[in-house]
């Protein structure tokens, strides 16, 4: 299931409507992305006073579906969630969780991190930083996508 929302999100209420019930999992993984205050050594960016993500609607949530599915393709899961937020959000906001539920733990580990090395560098957001020198797109970072790159393997 995939969700796009401004509103924050319990991640244990999450956690636990997904696996609630099914006997069949056995492990569960999850992460939650918080917008940082801290700079970024990669981009030169120093302090972070906000961010703002946006998104096409449709687009983004066909996108993020499709790479749902070929999560479950790939590994034997019983269930996944991913939520994304849009908006304006400041540091220490959540941005995003994902969550992979599968009997054994590796397959849970892998998804999750398969999910999220793709939201960094393949789903369709556009992130702005509000810092001291004022709005700044977000670039894509290149060590993203020497992690993204394991899975095109």
């Amino acid at each position: 299931m995939i969700r796009v929302q401004q509103a924050d999100f319990d991640a244990g209420a999450e956690i636990t409507a997904l696996s609630r019930g099914n006997h069949e999992v056995g492990g569960v993984c999850s992460f939650v992305g918080l917008v940082r205050e801290g700079g970024d050594k990669e981009t030169g960016v120093d302090t972070i006073a906000a961010m703002t993500l946006e998104y096409y609607p449709g687009m983004t949530e066909k996108q993020l579906t499709d790479i749902e599915a070929e999560a479950r393709k790939r590994w034997p899961l019983q269930d996944s969630l991913i939520i994304h937020r849009y908006g304006r959000l400041v540091p220490g906001d959540q941005i995003v969780l994902v969550i992979t539920a599968s009997a054994h733990r590796k397959a849970a580990f892998e998804a999750c991190e398969f999910l999220m090395d793709w939201l960094k560098t393949q789903a369709p957001f556009w992130k702005s930083e509000e810092t001291a020198d004022g709005k700044n797109w977000v670039k894509a970072k290149e060590s993203d996508d020497e992690a993204a790159e394991k899975w095109r393997r």
